[in-house]
């Protein structure tokens, strides 16, 4: 496999995709606003040391662990910064039905997806530009690639933080359309996503076809510490078996769909960082349900 090529590769959009790109993230953060609920944030009240445990967990425990793993792995740049980029995504929200199905806190599963959901408006360009910038090869890609620290974090701020205070203001004041409107507008943001990969992965089969080993190894162990540090994490803040289940699995599953969306709208469309990005999209899915067949099948073991 030709690294240099993977490193190299841009998926490339004209003015009306950056802005069909722009507009479909705007779509899914307005999407995950409107679920939100107060009652999400409940669980700060009863179980304080394991909500911030949980919550530190996502923004600060899995990017430093992804950092470590760079150090571990060396993998090529673009390939390095796509693991950032996931790593400082939020939860993604089919932690919530993976925890439901394993038997785990759901409640708690929710409450940390809408954590790192809301946090996500600043944290996520903040956490970017600083774990890049820590990693010597992500640093120099992304001054060889010109990105301006001020402009990316004013304008992915802007993507991430307008759709989701809107979202969050209906959702209080009127529910019921919320909820209708919801029913919509995750579909098209999901569409619009699954065209995106679609279109860069016909484009530069010839390059990733090859890389596909890479990929997949750097995405599965990345993965798999995830899944680790968020069961470790719930054992350090003596969780009770239902939490530690959703903490276990809300670590291990990103919003990498965010992450391919920030990649080619904000950063220059990196093809490398894009792949794996969508790579562990892919695998955090059967992960995580293989996960939820292991716990099911310890619970019918116990029961039995």
């Amino acid at each position: 496999m030709d690294t240099a090529a993977l490193n190299a590769l841009q998926i490339q959009l004209d003015p009306l995709g950056q802005a069909v790109l722009a507009i479909s993230l705007m779509v899914i953060m307005f999407s995950i606003a409107l679920g939100l609920r107060a009652s999400d944030f409940s669980i700060v009240r009863t179980a304080p040391a394991v909500y911030f445990g949980g919550v530190l967990a996502q923004i600060l425990g899995l990017p430093l662990l992804t950092l470590g793993l760079l150090h571990l792995l060396s993998p090529v740049p673009s390939v390095a910064l796509g693991m950032i980029v996931v790593a400082c995504c939020p939860g993604g929200t089919t932690s919530n039905l993976l925890a439901y199905l394993a038997r785990g806190n759901v409640a708690y599963s929710v409450s940390l997806t809408a954590t790192s959901s809301v946090l996500a408006a600043f944290m996520t360009p903040v956490s970017i530009l600083f774990w890049s910038n820590r990693y010597s090869p992500t640093a120099e890609l992304l001054q060889s690639i010109d990105v301006s620290p001020v402009s990316f974090l004013i304008q992915t701020t802007v993507l991430l933080g307008v759709p989701l205070a809107l979202g969050m203001i209906l959702a209080a004041r009127a529910p019921d359309l919320a909820a209708r409107l919801k029913k919509l507008t995750a579909p098209i943001g999901t569409l619009v996503l699954v065209g995106v990969i679609i279109y860069g992965a016909f484009q530069f089969v010839p390059i990733l076809l090859p890389a596909i080993g890479l990929l997949f190894g750097v995405a599965i162990f990345h993965n798999a510490s995830a899944f680790a540090l968020g069961f470790l994490t719930a054992l350090v803040v003596r969780a009770d078996p239902p939490s530690r289940r959703s903490l276990t699995i809300e670590v291990g599953i990103q919003n990498s769909g965010l992450a391919i969306v920030i990649l080619i709208g904000q950063l220059k469309g990196l093809g490398g960082a894009a792949a794996i990005a969508a790579t562990w999209g892919l695998w955090h899915l059967i992960a995580g349900a293989s996960i939820v067949l292991l716990l099911r099948l310890l619970d019918r073991r116990g029961a039995s």
